[in-house]
Formats: structure tokens, C-alpha cells, sequence
């Protein structure tokens, strides 16, 4: 384990490792925790009883999230047909198709998430091995190969979030701002796990859902009740 300044061991000192807490508690510590001099972000990290080297139990999707991230998010799309108005209109930050691939491949990466319309595939398909070890390549598991650009890009725009499942069956996901308010926090934490809940495989077995914790940028993890998050999206049902 790595050697923890004197800032990050305080911070230890602030709850129980020991132990899981209620979504609403986690998220106040979570929020305490955040004691760096910017807006840190919250993250929810889950982790799932799946075997990712199983094609039916490599868990990936998108979350809307209620309140959004907290942050300004760059939109690529790749069109040459009738839907590049309707992503300039949506809000996407740059639209165009052979242009872009030529910038992308001579080292350009000024943005966050990639939409590309069927048809522009086979060439965006070239660009893989860049954007791929970096989350961004479009697909249609995640929604992002589509024709209905404009919904999409205003979806990515409000706050939309791709996730896959690591090697090791865990679930990164960025659910807000430490400035946000508590109740928007866990409002966005249990939208993320419907949608996992939703992503369940057909016929598994064993426990889906193992553990989670959320925890600041610069602040140490910490662990969420299951069985209180599994009654909040009950009752919210």
C-alpha cells in the first residue's frame, strides 16, 4: 500500500473504515472528505460478481445522470448526412466526418465523447486503436453509433456517462462535484445503480453486486450500504 501524507491520514481519522453507510451518510463524509483547494469530483466505484472474459457478463452501458457531472463536456460527432445540422443544433461541439479523422490521427483529443452516425463507421472504425484504450470510440452497445444524433448529444450535454467493466469486474463512475448538493449526489449514485441493475445478465448466478464505495479526487473511499441502496430503489419503484 502506498505511503499516505499527513492531509490524507487526517482524513482517514474522519469515519470508520470498517463498516458501510447509508447512501445519504456516505455522501456527507464522502463530501467532508473533499479538502482540496478545487472542486473535487465523486466518484462511484462498483464492483460486480461478473467475469468480464465472459462476452455475456462484460457489463457496458450509459447513465443519464440527474444532475449531470459538474462538467463541461466536448462533443464529437461524425456525420456527412442530414443529421450534422441536428448535432450543431443539439449542442455538439464539432461536427464533420474526414476532417476530423485526418486531426485525430496527426494527435488531436480535444474532447470528451464521440457519436458517429452508421454510415461514418467504417471509417471512424480506422481510428480504434486511439480511441478505444480511451473510452471514446462510438458504439451502438452504449448508444453512441446512432442516427438520432441530436438526442444523444443533448443526452452526453446534460450529463450522460459511459461505463465499462474492468478486468477486474469493477464499474468507474464519476456521479457529481463535492459542491453539489447531498440530495443531488444520491440522487445520481442511485441512477447509476438502476442502470446496472438493468444491465444484469440473463441468467446469472451468485451475487451481482459485491461492493461499492464512493470517495473525492484527492480523498480516501468510502464504503456504501448495499442493502440501503437496494431499498432506496425499491421503494422509488
Amino acid at each position: 500500500m502506498p505511503k499516505r501524507g499527513k492531509r490524507y491520514r487526517a482524513l482517514l481519522e474522519q469515519f470508520d473504515l470498517s463498516r458501510p453507510y447509508p447512501v445519504d451518510e456516505a455522501v456527507r463524509i464522502a463530501k467532508s472528505l473533499a479538502t482540496a483547494k478545487f472542486d473535487e469530483s465523486i466518484d462511484l466505484v462498483v464492483l460486480l460478481g461478473v467475469d468480464p472474459r465472459k462476452q455475456d457478463q462484460n457489463i457496458r452501458g450509459s447513465v443519464v445522470l440527474p444532475h449531470g457531472t459538474g462538467k463541461t463536456v466536448r462533443v464529437l460527432v461524425f456525420t456527412r448526412g442530414d443529421e450534422a445540422e441536428e448535432a450543431k443544433e443539439a449542442g455538439a461541439d464539432y461536427v464533420g466526418f474526414k476532417e476530423y479523422i485526418e486531426k485525430i490521427q496527426q494527435g488531436w483529443l480535444d474532447f470528451d465523447a464521440v457519436v458517429a452516425t452508421p454510415d461514418a463507421m467504417p471509417e471512424v472504425a480506422k481510428l480504434g486503436r486511439i480511441l478505444g484504450p480511451r473510452g471514446l470510440m462510438p458504439s451502438p452497445k452504449t448508444g453512441t453509433v446512432t442516427k438520432n444524433v441530436g438526442q444523444v448529444v443533448r443526452e452526453l450535454k446534460r450529463g450522460r456517462v459511459e461505463f465499462r467493466v474492468d478486468r477486474y469486474g469493477n464499474v468507474h463512475i464519476p456521479v457529481g462535484r463535492a459542491s453539489f448538493p447531498e440530495e443531488h449526489l444520491v440522487e445520481n449514485i442511485l441512477a447509476v445503480f438502476r442502470t446496472l441493475q438493468d444491465l444484469r445478465p440473463e441468467g446469472f448466478k451468485g451475487t451481482y453486486m459485491k461492493r461499492a464505495f464512493i470517495s473525492p479526487t484527492m480523498g480516501p473511499s468510502v464504503e456504501l450500504d448495499l442493502n440501503d441502496i437496494f431499498r432506496r430503489m425499491k421503494a422509488a419503484a
